[in-house]
Order: C-alpha cells, then structure tokens, then sequence
C-alpha cells in the first residue's frame, strides 16, 4: 500500500502516465509551512520537455480571487462598498436589459451591485455557459475571446448585451469579476495592473504573476494541451481525453499587457507565487506579518452569499454539491453534501485549463495544484485534494 504521504504523487504521476496531463506540479501547506510538494511529467510530453524552474501558468479563473481581494482592499480604503452600482462608475450599465428564455425583453429591475458583481448574480454570463440563452450573443460579440481588446472596450460591449436574467435572482458563471475589475480601476483612477502590484503582489513577493510574460522569462511558459477553446468548458459529458497541443495567444496573449488587462481571467503565476495567495487566505496576512485584509473582511469573505435557492452552484448542468459563493469563490456549507474530501468552511477556485487552489481556514491549510489542460474532463482537482487531505 502507498504511504499516505506519497498518494498526491501517484494520483499526479498516473494521470500524467496515462498522457492524461503533460505535467502537473503541486504544494501543500499545513500553518505556512510546506507539507506536500512536488512535479511529475513534462511541460511538454510530446517533446520530453522538462518543466523549468519557476514554470509560469495561464492561470485563467484562478485570476478572479485575486481580483475580489483587490476589490476587497479597495472596501478597506473606503474607495468601493457593496452595494455601490456598477452603473456609478460606468454609465454604460445605466440602463441595462434582461432577456428572457422565451425572447422577451424587460428592463432590469434593480441596479447591477458590486455584490452581483463578487457574487456571480449580476445577469452576466460567459460565452460558453451550456444552456444559457445569452451566451450566443457574447460569441458573436466576442465578449472574452479578442485579446487585444482593452477592458474599457470589453465593457462597451458587454453593456450592449441583455442580461441574462433579473440582478439577483440567479447564480451564474460569468464576466462579472472583468467588471469588477473595471470598477476598481475607476474607483481608484488608476491602472488594474498596477493597483494588484502595490496592493498584493508586492507585499506576498509573488514576483512572476502579471498580465504578460517578459522575453527573459518566455523560456518558462508552460504549452498549453486540451479542447480547442473555451467552447468545450466545461466539458458535458466525460469524453476520451488526450495531450492535442493548443495555441491561446489570441484570447489570452502573453505580450500585451498594455491592453490585455481582465479580472476574470488573464494572469500568468507560477505554483509559488499563487501558494504565497493562497497562504495569505489562511489568516489575511502578509509575510511580515502585516494584514493585508482586516480580521473581520477574512472573516466575512469566507461567508456563503446566496440564498438556498441559489445553491449549490452550478456551473451549466454541473452541479458542486455542498458548495455555495462567498465574495472571492466557492464556500463549502454542508459536508453531509460534499462528494470529495474537504474541511468546513474551504474555499477557493479553480482555472479552466485545469489549475486548482483550496484553503481551509481552520485547519490552517491550503494548496494549489498547476498543470495547463484546457477543459478537461479528468478530475485530477479532486483526486489530488482528496489525496492531499487523506495524508495530512
């Protein structure tokens, strides 16, 4: 039988065996200090390509996190409250429309808030929600899929779109923290990438995360493997999965970072720096022991925000039993529904190609899975956090 310590190692070293994932790199933190860590693979497989050192990721969805912590730094400042309406800070939003299942159009009842926008309830969607009516107007405007848009030209045609439903009565996957991140820069009239150096990468030494990767550092980009584009995301139904090379440059480049600026997706980090994230959620503090949030805002973003009709969250027809959304991600409510090894009250997010973090709070415990498959259907982020769980 295989110590309970090495079990993360063989659920990563099977997958990548199977030529499931081209490498996969993990660390696992139990009160700031490193538990479980490692890699297995390749960066890329076909080649026998070893992983460098400090091997960078698109991190995706693993962007929106750090973007409502941001936001939440912002609250702390007094800049930004949530119930302030998007629509203060762009008019554009003024007078927003939601579209019905049945076609019918109604204006919005309600302002869209900053809430909607950290909750996922603002009648946003993505363009690669299953089942959603609107998602085929966000692929014809291109909504996330052109790179070179700037965020202010993204919002201009986000605006122009219905909404999907009334602000606050559903739960749904989308844009709503590129919004977010919108507000930001307008509430403190300043660049988001510049705002997210000074305010957390600086003070967590996350030294490699940003919206582009400079030539000195290209060597260490991970290639991307998986579906094609966001489309497949997630998948419907488990289909064979196999190492296809991908290019994403269009949608997500890695050398514009004067345009290319997002909150929902759009960062580059390394399994370091986003551990250094993920370790300041366990208490809000920095390295040094300077909070970067307050006890009482660590406090409140673990709390669940949705009524029970909104839960558990859904992602397309993919439920997450147990899970409810807190103001930075998911929120494990009731572990009489989780169907993977968890802890009361964990929380984090994941990314589309295939990236993972959780923490767990009262267990002082977090860890952050890397590897860059885009929409897979293998699921490694929970075999690797049972893993991890079942060891420690």
């Amino acid at each position: 039988m295989t110590p309970r310590a090495d079990r993360m190692a063989e659920v990563a070293a099977g997958y990548v065996a199977g030529q499931k994932f081209s490498g996969i790199e993990w660390q696992v933190e139990v009160d700031g200090t490193t538990a479980l860590s490692g890699q297995v693979g390749y960066a890329d497989a076909l080649q026998q390509t070893p992983i460098p050192e400090g091997a960078l990721y698109r991190i995706y969805s693993m962007t929106k996190p750090i973007v409502s912590v941001l936001a939440l730094i912002l609250m702390e400042q007094g800049k930004l409250r949530l119930y302030d309406m998007l629509a203060q800070y762009d008019a554009r939003f003024a007078q927003m429309r939601v579209l019905t299942p049945e076609g019918d159009i109604h204006p919005a009842l309600r302002p869209i808030t900053v809430e909607d926008l950290m909750t996922h309830r603002s009648g946003f969607t993505y363009e690669f929600i299953h089942g959603c009516h609107v998602a085929q107007y966000y692929r014809a405007a291109n909504v996330i899929a052109d790179g070179e848009r700037s965020l202010d030209d993204m919002m201009a045609a986000l605006a122009a779109q219905p909404l999907a439903f009334q602000p606050g009565a559903q739960w749904r996957y989308g844009v709503s923290t590129d919004a977010l991140a919108h507000v930001c820069q307008r509430a403190a009239d300043r660049p988001l990438a510049e705002l997210l150096q000074e305010y957390i990468f600086e003070p967590l030494g996350m030294q490699d995360t940003a919206f582009e990767v400079p030539a000195d550092k290209l060597h260490r980009l991970m290639p991307m493997f998986g579906v094609g584009d966001l489309s497949g995301v997630p998948p419907m139904e488990l289909t064979p999965q196999a190492l296809m090379p991908m290019d994403v440059d269009v949608m997500y480049p890695h050398d514009k970072p004067a345009t290319f600026q997002r909150g929902g997706h759009g960062l580059f980090s390394t399994l370091a720096d986003y551990a250094a994230f993920a370790r300041m959620l366990i208490d809000g503090r920095a390295p040094d022991g300077r909070p970067l949030l307050s006890a009482a805002t660590h406090a409140m973003l673990q709390q669940n925000r949705l009524p029970g009709s909104q839960v558990p969250i859904k992602i397309g027809p993919n439920a997450m039993p147990g899970y409810g959304w807190g103001l930075i991600g998911r929120v494990m409510l009731d572990r009489g529904q989780a169907l993977t090894l968890t802890g009361d009250a964990e929380f984090g997010w994941a990314g589309a190609a295939s990236t993972y973090f959780w923490v767990d709070a009262q267990a002082r415990m977090s860890g952050v899975i890397m590897t860059q498959f885009l929409g897979a259907s293998l699921p490694l982020s929970d075999d690797m956090r049972t893993a991890a769980y079942q060891a420690l």
